[in-house]
């Protein structure tokens, strides 16, 4: 049995999410069993139980446009040719995000069936058949719990069903069986209003789902990467004690090196689609500073941007003819984009609980929570 929510779980707090951005919703399924086991070949130890799942960011907006970059050299995705923007299709009414490696896009002919239940898609005639636009990515987390138990149609359906404006972080959706190297990884969310400058009154969200075979945590300090006190007080962290700084420094690294950290962007500002495709390479800074090393050859790194297009902003007039208008609110969109994204891969992490034995943050190194 799935499960849409869970006692205990975790809500990220309105004003540091992604469904800040007005027509913006996310659901989760998953399941994990208490018994689950992560699969170790080299002792002979076969994975056992559920500890996976699926994430839904359903997409309100009529007027939204889509875009998508992938950096990892080994992506598991679904039309993502679909939303280059020299094709014609320029929207999606739902993004999938799903554990389970290639099996799991499965989930999204569950969200596409759920949406054709409801009208959402493009409208093909006027009988009202509608195509709904729903690409995906997933991570690879089969040796947690049993290899054959990943997400299908059922759980795209139910977390589609469940989506909403509250957004459960940690091991919830598609982080039910992710791992950031030698830590429980998982889903995270971030958000913020652009204060100033040609986006002022922007406001930029991401959701990733945490699965690298790098590190979030810098061994040397028991903190994320380059962590700056602005960061540290966002997230609540203070430097740990020595002891859990060694013990985090000690733990083995996952035996696994398939993996993949993936994600939404978002904004309400309106974009054009070849315009989005900039802010979804910019969320990749924001992983790269995230997760040390990122984008290898193995990982399936993959980034969708959503533009809603619900707020209007007045284009710089000096912008020179034959340039892109809207070139100074591109460049800020971007720039917080990669900020987002890099506190909800961190997010994720601080926020995930054990499961299947793999240690959580809050476990190895608590006195980091202020």
């Amino acid at each position: 049995m799935t499960r849409s929510s869970h006692a205990g779980e975790t809500l990220a707090p309105a004003g540091n999410r992604i469904t800040d951005v007005v027509g913006i919703e996310v659901g989760h399924a998953y399941r994990i069993d208490d018994d689950a086991v992560v699969a170790s070949p080299d002792d002979g130890v076969e994975g056992r139980g559920w500890a996976t799942g699926t994430t839904v960011v359903r997409i309100a907006s009529c007027a939204a446009t889509c875009a998508v970059d992938v950096r990892g050299g080994g992506p598991g995705t679904r039309e993502t040719d679909l939303l280059d923007p020299v094709n014609t299709v320029q929207t999606a009414h739902a993004i999938v995000l799903s554990g389970g490696s290639a099996y799991g896009l499965a989930a999204a002919d569950g969200v596409m069936a759920g949406l054709e239940e409801s009208g959402s898609g493009l409208a093909m005639d006027t009988a009202g058949h509608v195509v709904p636009i729903v690409p995906a990515a997933v991570v690879f987390d089969l040796p947690v719990g049993a290899w054959d138990h990943r997400p299908d149609a059922a759980f795209g359906r139910e977390a589609l069903s469940a989506a909403s404006a509250e957004v459960a972080v940690g091991s919830v959706g598609a982080g039910a069986g992710a791992r950031a190297g030698a830590l429980k990884g998982g889903v995270g969310t971030a958000s913020i209003v652009i204060e100033h400058g040609p986006a002022a009154g922007v406001t930029m969200g991401a959701l990733m789902v945490a699965n690298p075979v790098g590190a979030v945590i810098d061994p040397a300090t028991g903190l994320p990467w380059s962590v700056t006190a602005a960061d540290a007080a966002h997230h609540g962290l203070v430097a740990p004690v020595s002891a859990e700084i060694r013990r985090h420094a000690e733990l083995a690294a996952k035996q696994s090196v398939l993996n993949t950290t993936i994600g939404v962007v978002a904004t309400d500002a309106a974009v054009d689609s070849a315009s989005l495709k900039r802010v979804a390479m910019a969320g990749h800074d924001g992983l790269a500073r995230a997760i040390v090393p990122a984008h290898s050859p193995l990982d399936g790194d993959t980034i969708f941007a959503v533009a809603t297009g619900d707020r209007r902003i007045e284009r710089v007039a000096e912008v020179p003819a034959g340039m892109n208008p809207d070139v100074a609110v591109v460049a800020e969109v971007s720039r917080v984009a990669a900020i987002v994204v890099q506190r909800a891969i961190v997010n994720a992490v601080i926020s995930a609980r054990s499961v299947a034995g793999i240690p959580s943050f809050v476990e190895v190194l608590p006195s980091a929570l202020s």
